[in-house]
Order: structure tokens, then sequence, then C-alpha cells
């Protein structure tokens, strides 16, 4: 029987030990990685904080009038047909609006998760599918949900049908670019060629949204509404991204 017990207290205190091993490997993983969790948590927060303040105004009508300022004043005084600027300038625009446009993003999407699964990177493929594919039904749900009227103050120079908040190329370009360039950032050694990449992904972001209220077929406040909504699902990939990256799923990058 005393030997018994004695097996029994060994057993108790491996149990006690594994545990303990456990809770030390919890508390270093977020001590190690609490800064960087705690920055995304409060960016979504101020990014979702951002859209419901905005949606909020809008529904009210309080934005109307800076939207109807801002829409104008990229129209010829003389032609409200005639969008500001020299030819060249309006198609370069259709150029970049294409940039956030369902087939274009499609095509980028899949191409990139084909490569990554080439290279056996299945969780960062799926985490890709993932990302636009949520961001894609999210932007409906939205757009659904508010059904504003798309701008009638100026002729559309771009093909529309869906409703106007929030943007859609806008959204979806937050969503599909920042995810991308969060991808590919994480697998750089380097903090400039990361940098870059980030920055890149956020150039190529704002100009698909300034391209919609140029060519007419968004209010501003469409635009900065999609920005907010893309970067909420944006970031909360990026933390999902980065838990997977924590337990080996997505390769990081060796420290520069």
């Amino acid at each position: 029987m005393t030997q018994g017990l004695d097996e029994m207290k060994q057993e108790a205190g491996e149990v006690n030990s594994n545990d303990s091993h456990g809770r030390r490997g919890i508390l270093w993983w977020i001590g190690r990685h609490e800064p960087t969790l705690l920055l995304l948590i409060a960016l979504v927060a101020m990014a979702g904080w951002g859209f419901v303040e905005l949606a909020d105004e809008v529904l009210e009508g309080e934005t109307r009038a800076l939207d109807q300022a801002i829409l104008l004043a990229m129209r010829s005084s003389d032609d409200l047909n005639d969008p500001i600027g020299p030819r060249w300038f309006e198609e370069m625009m259709r150029d970049f609006t294409a940039l956030g446009g369902v087939g274009v993003l499609t095509f980028i999407t899949l191409s990139f998760a084909g490569f990554l699964a080439l290279q056996r990177k299945f969780h960062a493929a799926i985490l890709l599918l993932f990302a636009v594919g949520g961001g894609t039904l999210l932007s409906f749900l939205l757009k659904g949900g508010f059904d504003r009227p798309r701008p009638d103050l100026v002729p559309h120079e771009s093909y529309v049908v869906t409703s106007s908040f929030p943007s859609g190329h806008s959204m979806m370009s937050a969503v599909t670019y920042l995810t991308l360039g969060a991808l590919l950032a994480w697998a750089q050694p380097r903090r400039q060629i990361k940098a870059y990449l980030l920055i890149l992904s956020i150039a190529l972001t704002i100009v698909v949204g300034i391209s919609r209220v140029y060519l007419g077929v968004h209010w501003p406040t469409d635009v900065l509404a999609g920005w907010a909504a893309g970067a909420v699902w944006a970031l909360f990939c990026w933390i999902v991204a980065r838990w997977l990256q924590q337990h080996g799923k997505i390769q990081s990058s060796s420290k520069a």
C-alpha cells in the first residue's frame, strides 16, 4: 500500500510539473509577444470605433455637406461631366480603381494562394482565402444593411450596381493588399523590406479609394468607412496570422 501511495505521489508530481511548465510556457509567450498583440488589438479597436462613429454621422446626414464639397472639387466648375485634370489622368484613375475590382482582387488572391500552396504553406494560403472571402461577405452585408444611395451630383465614370456605403473597392483593397503585405513582410529578414511592403500595400489601398471618389461613384465618407472596415478585418487576420506564426504554421523570417 505504501508503494502505491508513493507511485500516486510521483504521478501527481509529474502532472504538477507539466502544468507548471505549461503555465510558464503560456506566460512566456504572452510576455514575449504582448506589445505586438496589444498594438494590433488597439488598432482594431480604433478602426472599429472610427467606422461606428462615421456610420452614425452618415445616417444622421451630418456628412452630406462635406461629401458634396469634396466630390464637386474633383469636377470642372464649368462642366460637372468632366473630372479635373487631363484625359490621361482620368484614364489612370480608371486603372487605379481596377486594382480594387472583384476580378483583379480574385485573380491576385487565387494566384498568391496557389503560390503558397505550392510552397506547402497551406495554413498561410487558407488564411489568405479566409481573409479575402470573409471580407467580401462582410462588405456585402454592410452594404445591404446601410443601403446608402450612390452620389447623384455628378455622372458616374465607372459602372456600379451595389449600394454606396461602405465602398467595397476601398474595403476589399484594404483587406487584400494589407493581408498580402503582412504575409510577404513576415517572410523577409530585413526591416527595410518589411516596411517597404507594408507601405506599398497601404499606398495601393489609398489610391484605389481616391479613384472611387474621383470617378464620382462614391461619397468620400464611403471610402473612409471602407478603409476603416477593411482595416478592422485585415488586422483581425493579422492577429490570427501572428498566432499561427508563433505556432510554426506560418514561416517567420530570421532576425536581421
